[in-house]
């Protein structure tokens, strides 16, 4: 007997050989399939009208379109929208989409947890289960841009969508999880599929530096760098795979990233932590240290979570680090914090996880930085 197979989890080149191989039909089947789910939003393959009755029926045989159940769905007092989602497994994530004038921006995970511990992350202190598949990772997709349609938000009528741009920043390293991240990412470019250009989607990474240069060769999308720190000392403690990969290694990797084209930056996220890495001293560090790789800079107010020691650095502190930076010349933002009343700001997507690390029992207290260190 044949197992039924989610057809959420293939992409163009993966339905074609589904249509030729395994039902034995001609190659455009798959294009069209494409578009009954993710444009159309389509799961029911009785209603797939230009499929014959005969191939409708060997597909409702053999295959299925099955996408996470919606536990929660909230709504910030700024616009802001936070979906749980519950996985087949019963793990659960959380998705964000946050509307701007002119664009709609959503966050997406790409693991269940997720394994690299940074401290002042919220995502990072349930632990980690597993990579999501890229059905679940592209579902994330479908069931928010559907949603919204539902509800009659605005659309891109040039594109007829929602949702204008993807960043893979929600739970989970994206880059641990390349091959499913990657796939999904490509799908989400598909003009059969939602036909979003690469400019319009970011993939956040902590330093995963082999797996960086290989999504420069596969899929390079715009990249954005979870740095938060000037020197190792200080980022070995707030994100433990600069023990694996320094400073200095995913600084290289990045120029690398951006090299054949002058127009390309990597924005580099810097959380702002009081008293951790909020300085004058640390602001004029960071400018030294991204004087060779073409960049811009989001500076990012720390978000609290329960049990988190950390603290917000205040309006002035955040305020003077910015200025310093853009005197010296440096594209530099404070992202705006958005779904904070919901939880949903970065840095604090949680979601449930069914937790593999045993992180938890082995939690040490941070220890304190000494602040004259940060260049």
């Amino acid at each position: 007997m044949e197992t039924a197979v989610n057809l959420l989890n293939f992409d163009r080149q993966d339905m074609t050989t589904f249509f030729t191989e395994q039902l034995g039909e001609k190659p455009f089947r798959a294009t069209q399939l494409l578009q009954w789910i993710h444009q159309q939003g389509v799961t029911n393959f009785d209603e797939m009208t230009n499929f014959s009755k005969a191939l409708r029926q060997r597909l409702t045989d053999i295959a299925h379109i099955t996408l996470p159940t919606v536990i929660t769905a909230q709504k910030s007092t700024d616009g802001t929208r936070k979906w749980l989602l519950q996985l087949a497994d019963g793990n659960c994530i959380e998705s964000v989409f946050i509307p701007e004038d002119d664009r709609g921006t959503l966050c997406i995970s790409s693991q269940v947890g997720c394994a690299l511990d940074c401290r002042f992350c919220a995502t990072a202190q349930q632990g980690f289960n597993r990579n999501l598949t890229v059905g679940e990772i592209i579902a994330q997709l479908w069931l928010a841009e559907h949603a919204l349609r539902k509800e009659g938000c605005q659309i891109d009528t040039n594109y007829d969508r929602v949702i204008s741009n993807v960043v893979m920043m929600g739970m989970g390293e994206p880059l641990a999880n390349f091959t499913n991240v990657v796939k999904a990412m490509q799908l989400m470019m598909d003009d059969f599929s939602y036909g979003l250009s690469w400019r319009r989607i970011t993939l956040s990474t902590a330093g995963v530096v082999p797996a960086l240069l290989r999504l420069k060769a596969e899929c390079p999308v715009n990249l954005a760098v979870s740095l938060h720190a000037t020197n190792d000392e200080l980022r070995d403690t707030l994100v433990p795979i600069n023990k694996k990969y320094p400073i200095a290694e995913l600084l290289e990797a990045c120029r690398l990233y951006v090299e054949e084209d002058s127009r390309r930056r990597v924005t580099f996220e810097y959380v702002m932590l009081k008293g951790i890495n909020d300085t004058p001293a640390h602001a004029r560090a960071l400018v030294k240290l991204l004087s060779h790789v073409p960049s811009k800079v989001n500076l990012i107010p720390f978000n609290p979570f329960p049990q988190t020691h950390f603290e917000r650095s205040d309006p002035a502190t955040i305020n003077a680090f910015r200025d310093i930076l853009i005197q010296a010349g440096m594209i530099t933002l404070t992202r705006k914090t958005r779904g904070d009343d919901i939880d949903a700001a970065c840095g604090q997507l949680a979601g449930k996880v069914q937790d593999r690390s045993r992180r938890q029992l082995k939690r040490v207290p941070i220890i304190p930085i000494k602040q004259e260190h940060c260049g």
